[in-house]
């Protein structure tokens, strides 16, 4: 289904951008920004999931940031919804077939690490997947990677590297860390937090890193940010999903300044 949602894309759009994004939870407003706006829903591409998930539009944007074309996938599906890993990672694929080289990726996570504070973004370093599934499990296709990718750099250190410098120049404070990605959805319990401080990471959430692994295995370079909305279990008072939404909406602002400037220098 992945190639057929590629060629019907492919029929609509005649050039595809070289560039893609995820957006994650309340994080819409980028894509509603953008300049020669074009909004395919999820629903009208062949084989592609639809987001069940409150602040999860379901639309794929093409327009331009600045100089740059981009395709934005506003809206994610999710493990804890009944997805497989294979259909969580359709439209990276999709993206992939397409062309695309470079893959930024945003979502919603909690805080583990003290020094991060509600409304931060955080560049991912690294992760740990606890969710207990990878998109490449079963027969390899061997046109879209190989049996065994590396991992060893599955978040590209060039686009690290131009991320902190534009931050640097923006202004903007932002924290770095390793990701560990959960199942859900319910939310970590505070002996889970513990745990995870333990074993290393420094934020805690429900997606992105089979969107990682699908992209590392067709050779895509990938750039994950994370909003902390916020601290995890333990750390403040009971956690909700609408305290997630509020506190995205909230610092969307600023990750849009961010990712406007970066993508300006992006070069893919």
């Amino acid at each position: 289904m992945i190639r057929a949602a590629a060629a019907e894309l492919g029929r609509r759009v005649r050039e595809w951008p070289r560039i893609a994004l995820v957006l994650g939870s309340a994080q819409a407003s980028f894509s509603e920004a953008l300049a020669d706006r074009i909004a395919i829903p999820y629903g009208e591409i062949p084989g592609w999931p639809v987001p069940r998930v409150a602040g999860h539009a379901g639309e794929l944007i093409l327009g331009r940031s600045g100089s740059k074309p981009v395709a934005v996938l506003s809206g994610r599906v999710h493990l804890y919804e009944g997805w497989t890993p294979q259909q969580v990672v359709f439209g990276v694929r999709v993206m992939g077939l397409l062309g695309v080289k470079a893959l930024v990726l945003t979502n919603a996570a909690g805080g583990i690490s003290p020094s991060f504070r509600p409304g931060m973004q955080v560049f991912i370093t690294d992760h740990i997947n606890l969710q207990g599934g990878n998109p490449l499990t079963g027969p390899n296709d061997d046109s879209l990677g190989p049996r065994f990718p590396d991992m060893s750099e599955a978040y590209d250190r060039g686009l690290l590297g131009l991320a902190r410098s534009t931050a640097r120049e923006l202004g903007i404070e932002t924290g770095e860390g390793v990701y560990a990605a959960m199942l859900g959805p319910s939310f970590e319990t505070p002996a889970e937090i513990r745990f995870l401080r333990a074993i290393g990471a420094d934020l805690a959430g429900m997606s992105t890193v089979p969107e990682v692994i699908a992209a590392r295995h067709m050779g895509m370079r990938v750039l994950a940010i994370s909003t902390v909305t916020n601290m995890a279990a333990g750390m403040q008072q009971k956690l909700s999903h609408e305290e997630v939404l509020a506190t995205g909406r909230a610092s969307a602002a600023e990750l849009r300044r961010f990712l406007e400037a970066f993508l300006e220098r992006l070069e893919a």
